[in-house]
C-alpha cells in the first residue's frame, strides 16, 4: 500500500465526482462517476449488490480512481489499487449516509431503491499519480 499524499486525501475528501474503472469480465473497461470518502489509509465507494462495478471487482480486485479539478482539468489524480473488503448490511446504510452529507447535504441517501442492499467496497491505493499539465514522456519515448 502507497500512503495518500495530504492534497490528494483533500480532493478525496471533498465532495468531488471520480471516475472508477473496473475490469470486465471480457478485459474491457467498466467506467462509473462514484462519490469516495476514506476509512484510515483505504479509499472507500458505495454501490449497490449486482452492480457491474462490484461483479467485477468481486471477480478481479483491480480498480483505477480517477479525477480531475474541477477548476482546472489539467490537474489530475489516479488512484490505482485493489479492492481488500466489501462490507454489506448497516455499516453500509450509514456510509451511504455519511457520503449524502458530503455530496449533497442531506441527512440520509435519498435514492434508493427499495430492497437494494448497499455495499461498501474499500479500495487499497498501490499506485498513486498526480499529473498538472501535460503528462511526461516515459523513459525511451521518442522525444523523452
Amino acid at each position: 500500500m502507497v500512503e495518500l499524499p495530504q492534497v490528494i486525501r483533500a480532493r478525496i475528501e471533498a465532495p468531488h465526482i471520480w471516475y472508477v474503472a473496473t475490469v470486465n469480465r471480457d478485459g474491457s473497461p467498466h467506467v462509473s462517476p462514484m462519490w469516495v470518502g476514506l476509512d484510515g489509509d483505504l479509499v472507500l465507494f458505495n454501490t449497490s449488490v449486482g452492480r457491474v462495478k462490484e461483479r467485477n471487482l468481486r471477480r478481479d480486485p483491480r480498480v483505477c480512481l480517477s479525477h480531475a479539478d474541477p477548476d482546472d482539468p489539467y490537474d489530475r489524480v489516479q488512484i490505482r489499487g485493489r479492492a481488500v473488503r466489501f462490507v454489506g448490511g448497516p455499516e453500509a446504510d450509514r456510509t451511504m449516509d455519511a457520503l449524502a452529507r458530503v455530496y449533497r447535504g442531506t441527512d440520509r441517501y435519498e435514492w434508493g431503491i427499495p430492497g437494494e442492499e448497499r455495499v461498501v467496497v474499500l479500495i487499497e491505493p498501490l499506485r498513486v499519480s498526480r499529473v498538472v499539465g501535460v503528462e511526461p514522456l516515459p523513459k525511451g519515448a521518442p522525444g523523452a
